[in-house]
């Protein structure tokens, strides 16, 4: 049905420079390697030719002769305000940082998404956190000013360095964490559905940029917090 193939991307997983992606050639799935980071083409008998799905693999090791892979992100930067680029991977490895503060609060992270707002100058990263109990059918989540708002210092600190230094000049505003209601994502996914996304197959975004899902997130939101400090290591 289709036939695979697997262009080569950096070691740590980054979208290449234009000038060594244009010469970067495909492999076939014999030629990969363990411990490499590849991006994923599609040839089909209707007419997809070397489409670029936007997964991209590392290859984790062989079983027999068949390489076994790992989803490492979607390729491509999913927010930028200056030259910072934070993908996918970048944003999940904060949020996994800032989401073990949550214990002593007994909540725990339900999901999250994020988008860029540029609506005032400097722009800012914006956060989108729904919570729930550990333990028992009580929904209700008991916030913590202070531990949210290191959870906002938590992500920056993990951050990129260019988003950091960026932080630092004040070229970047304070990240912003918006805490929703419950159910928030289940409104989110019943909206992109109704817009033409498959129900069986939807998964929820790591980045938003449709306004009319921002506006329905933020319709839902119960309480904002935002970095009370720039990234420590730059004091």
């Amino acid at each position: 049905m289709a036939y695979f193939e697997f262009l080569p991307v950096e070691k740590d997983g980054a979208t290449m420079s234009e000038q060594i992606q244009f010469n970067a050639k495909p492999v076939d799935l014999v030629n990969v390697k363990p411990g490499h980071y590849y991006e994923l083409l599609v040839t089909t008998y209707g007419g997809l030719y070397r489409y670029k799905v936007g997964d991209i693999l590392k290859v984790i090791g062989f079983h027999n002769n068949t390489p076994q892979f790992q989803f490492i992100e979607r390729q491509n930067v999913i927010l930028s305000i200056e030259s910072d680029k934070t993908s996918e991977l970048d944003l999940l490895n904060a949020v996994n940082e800032a989401k073990t503060l949550l214990d002593p609060l007994g909540s725990m992270l339900r999901w999250y998404t994020s988008h860029v707002d540029a609506s005032s100058i400097p722009g800012h990263y914006v956060v989108f956190w729904e919570l729930k109990a550990k333990e028992g059918n009580d929904n209700i989540v008991e916030l913590d000013r202070t531990i949210m708002a290191e959870c906002c210092c938590r992500m920056e600190e993990s951050l990129g360095f260019i988003y950091r230094l960026y932080r630092k000049e004040n070229a970047i505003a304070a990240l912003e964490m918006k805490v929703l209601k419950q159910a928030s994502f289940e409104v989110l996914m019943d909206y992109c559905v109704s817009q033409g996304a498959s129900l069986s197959q939807y998964k929820g975004p790591s980045c938003i940029k449709s306004k009319e899902a921002i506006k329905i997130l933020d319709s839902r939101v119960m309480a904002r917090f935002f970095s009370p400090k720039k990234p420590k290591e730059f004091g």
